[in-house]
């Protein structure tokens, strides 16, 4: 039943925790306060076991005993568990009133005090379900063993130390709540921007970069109408030209999916991977580039598909700036596997304007590169080499190696 629920949690469900990022004010309280309180606590549980043997008549030891378990719960509810400090005071209310029937008050003065320090903490914590069923079974042994004018002021008193601590514990519940309302605002917020601004992005990458590539393409496509006595391969050429800047349109197209989406759920296209290799160096081939392809490309191994991924795109990046820094330099494009790294290299020649190693290593593309293998562990190097120019990336085959 949802009404035994709470009586559950009291009884045996789990403690509340104490706060996992402590104050300023809770730091200086463990560092002077508790001391204190400890030393404090010693002196009160030498007063009531003082109070045991002239009152009641105990043995040394057992008013030791009796006092320790009396004031163990108070210190179980400062180290933050006021349930199983509860737990453990319950009990003692029966134990300790046990043959005191000719009194008023069957519990000493520092019985009674922790008692209600104890119940205290508890409804400061708890919710208020948990706090009624605390306040009704502790009332129980008071008005089995107290004398009735008592038993009702003790009520009385427990019931409004129950009230008070509820309204406490809930508006402690509610700055939390409002604080991680708060956050998560603030989160939105952050997100939105995000939103805002890719947005903004994939506007003015379609307003001016979308757009001069869809004239280049339609430039390159009815150039041989415009043009008469236009040469054959020249016309190959045009043809070559437009395939390419149809092929930018549809990444471009893609990305700017992938940029206006708000969930990261936007379907995507397959992407590249080394199975895509030969084409890429043939198309780099027919736009006039002197490009070779360690091996065909069915013969390159299988990898995992982010491998395969930033291998493609190093070497498309190689492959424009080869054709950028060294154009009509030989370029040879290599891949090859080892037991647990892929290789990727290009190395380009100089080409027909001076050497390629005047290749400039501060752009953009470079950097992409790098990171691109950085992220999957590996490693990236670029630089002068042998008069020509390398790129050199180490790819890590399985996560976590670099």
């Amino acid at each position: 039943m949802e009404i035994l629920g709470p009586l559950r949690r009291l009884v045996a469900g789990p403690d509340h925790r104490p706060p996992t990022a402590p104050s300023r004010r809770a730091h200086w309280f463990r560092l002077y306060g508790m001391p204190l309180g400890l030393l404090a606590l010693v002196g009160t549980g030498f007063a009531d076991a003082q109070y045991q043997q002239e009152n009641r008549g105990m043995p040394d030891l057992l008013a030791g005993a009796v006092a320790f378990l009396i004031l163990l719960p108070v210190v179980i509810t400062v180290a933050g568990r006021p349930l199983t400090a509860w737990r453990v005071m319950y009990p003692m209310l029966f134990l300790n009133a046990f043959g005191q029937t000719g009194e008023s008050w069957p519990w000493s003065p520092v019985h009674i005090l922790a008692v209600l320090a104890v119940f205290a903490g508890l409804t400061f914590r708890a919710d208020s379900a948990v706090i009624a069923w605390a306040t009704a079974l502790t009332v129980v042994p008071v008005f089995v063993f107290a004398a009735r004018g008592n038993a009702w002021g003790a009520a009385v008193l427990l019931l409004a130390i129950a009230l008070g601590g509820d309204l406490v514990s809930r508006r402690r519940r509610a700055q939390r709540e409002l604080a991680e309302q708060a956050e998560l605002t603030e989160l939105e917020k952050a997100r939105r921007a995000v939103l805002e601004e890719r947005a903004r992005i994939a506007r003015e990458m379609h307003d001016v970069v979308a757009h001069h590539m869809s004239m280049i393409a339609v430039q390159a496509e009815t150039a041989p109408y415009r043009v008469t006595g236009l040469p054959g391969p020249a016309g190959d050429e045009f043809a070559s030209i437009a395939t390419a800047a149809r092929a930018a349109l549809t990444d471009m197209r893609r990305l700017l999916g992938v940029l206006r989406s708000e969930t990261d759920d936007t379907p995507l296209a397959p992407q590249p991977g080394l199975a895509d290799l030969a084409e890429l160096v043939a198309g780099a081939a027919r736009a006039g580039m002197v490009v070779t392809l360690s091996g065909p490309g069915e013969a390159l191994p299988a990898v995992p598909e982010a491998v395969g991924l930033a291998a493609y795109r190093i070497v498309q990046e190689a492959l424009a700036n080869a054709a950028r820094h060294a154009p009509g330099g030989p370029v040879r494009v290599l891949v090859r596997a080892l037991p647990e790294t892929l290789v990727v290299e290009v190395r380009n020649g100089p080409g027909a304007g001076g050497p390629a190693g005047s290749l400039p290593g501060t752009g953009h593309g470079l950097t992409g590169m790098r990171e691109r293998a950085e992220l999957l562990g590996g490693s990236l190097t670029a630089g002068p080499d042998d008069g020509g120019y390398l790129v050199a990336a180490r790819l890590p085959l399985t996560p976590g190696d670099a």
